[in-house]
């Protein structure tokens, strides 16, 4: 297990965005370690970008942490009630990040279904099994992740995330993002990538 370092984060959301598939996401959460495999990510360009909150340069108490250092958490809520877990890159001033869109849960299974639905993982439907993570909402749900982990240094202790130089290799599908047609123009760019034929995934 290697932990990703500073450096990793500190190049554009794109790039950073195709290299975080087959990583793995970790909180420590009550002494166990919930782990996740990322399937599934979008890319959010910054300035440039009509679908990122730091558009335009947009500045507000929410998208701080976006203007700071690489490799940082930026957790905000949508529709009042879903939270979702990005990951800072590029260097500070230039405020871009990743939205975590799924996860594959791989360890701490009866924790993360008790977050999740309340359950043990063996008291879960095929259906339950894969609503668990195969989206933004449903995986900071499962993970305990909410506003509390908002500007959380992923190169700590308790949420970061990690590569396995034994990981399986697999195919990365573009698309375009999901749920951003107020964006114009930017809702047609290919920036949502995906493991190929992943279950997890939110939507194929």
């Amino acid at each position: 297990m290697h932990k990703l370092q500073r450096e990793f984060y500190n190049r554009d959301s794109v790039t950073v965005a195709k290299e975080l598939l087959g990583k793995f996401l970790v909180h420590k959460v009550n002494g166990k370690e919930l782990i996740g495999k990322i399937v599934e990510v979008e890319a959010y360009m910054g300035p440039t970008d009509k679908a990122a909150h730091s558009y335009n340069n947009r500045r507000t108490d929410r998208n701080e942490i976006m203007y700071g250092l690489p490799g940082f958490a930026y957790v905000y809520i949508i529709y009042g009630m879903y939270n979702c877990v990005n990951v800072v890159v590029e260097e500070p001033g230039k405020p871009q990040a990743i939205l975590i869109r799924a996860l594959e849960p791989i360890s701490s299974l009866d924790e993360i279904s008790n977050f999740r639905y309340g359950k043990t993982y063996e008291e879960l439907s095929k259906r339950e099994i894969i609503g668990l993570t195969s989206g933004p909402g449903k995986l900071c749900k499962a993970f305990f992740i909410d506003r509390g982990q908002n500007g959380e240094d992923l190169c700590g202790d308790k949420l970061f995330l990690y590569e396995d130089e034994n990981s399986e290799e697999f195919e990365i599908i573009s698309t375009t993002r999901i749920n951003i047609d107020y964006a114009e123009e930017a809702k047609d760019f290919p920036w949502r990538f995906y493991i190929k034929g992943n279950p997890y995934v939110s939507k194929k």
